[in-house]
């Protein structure tokens, strides 16, 4: 299988890099707001249960926004802090046109099917963006063909991929429901944004260059009338327009 190569100007340009900063830093700005709602919790004395999703209750409306800020203590928040940093870093830096459909499907579309359909407890955690972005992440990587998609995608898998056991009713402890359902959310966005943020490939000269038109074996040459007393073909100097190729 083919897997063409992404052009270096794009994917190594400064703009590029700049990209992968800012990708950066928003992540580490998420996890680190919600260290700090944390903390503040803990320090007031504060209860993370009015701030979940409480399933089919107008009360638990309120946790479709904030149930993703909330955590039941610090064990489970850190739990969520590293991969939170690498896959939204991931997803931020890879899929920066995407990203803005994404994340507030991601955010938002588990909390509603959780919500509608999920047991009759208080969910909270922001492990529902970690499992949309793991979704989207390799699923992308296997649809595009791209190199660095790819690369991306067998990274995910290595280092998340036991999260798979997270969308099953294993543990009564775990909001499995929050898992399933922005796992389904991230992989049908990855199909339906396959064709975003794809990396222009690289184009050599050789593949542009137009075939030279090889003159004929049966042609006279341009003299061949004088030794038969006929009149030579008249010839046109100058020099051929430069060929354009992309480097």
């Amino acid at each position: 299988m083919h897997l063409p190569t992404p052009d270096p100007r794009f994917t190594s340009s400064l703009h590029a890099r700049a990209n992968f900063r800012l990708a950066a830093t928003l992540a580490l700005a998420f996890v680190a707001l919600i260290w700090i709602l944390q903390v503040a919790n803990w320090a007031l004395g504060l209860d993370a249960a009015p701030f979940g999703i409480r399933p089919r209750t107008v009360e638990g409306l309120v946790g479709i926004l904030f149930a993703p800020l909330s955590h039941a203590g610090f064990e489970h928040l850190i739990a969520n802090t590293i991969p939170l940093a690498v896959l939204g870093t991931a997803m931020l830096h890879l899929y920066p046109r995407a990203s803005p459909i994404v994340l507030p499907w991601v955010y938002l579309a588990p909390g509603v099917a959780v919500w509608l359909f999920g047991r009759d407890a208080i969910h909270v955690g922001a492990s529902g963006l970690i499992y949309g972005f793991t979704a989207y992440v390799f699923l992308a990587g296997l649809l595009r063909r791209d190199r660095r998609a790819i690369a991306a995608s067998l990274a995910v898998a290595f280092l998340y991929g036991s999260t798979i056991w997270g969308v099953m009713p294993l543990k009564r402890t775990d909001s499995w429901e929050t898992h399933l359902a922005a796992a389904i959310v991230g992989a049908v966005l990855a199909v339906l944004l396959r064709h975003r943020d794809v990396p222009p490939k690289v184009v050599y000269s050789w593949e542009t260059e137009p075939e030279v038109e090889q003159p004929s074996a049966a042609a006279d040459p341009p003299l061949a009338g004088l030794a038969e007393g006929r009149e030579p073909a008249i010839l046109i100097s100058g020099t051929p327009a430069a060929t354009r190729v992309r480097e």
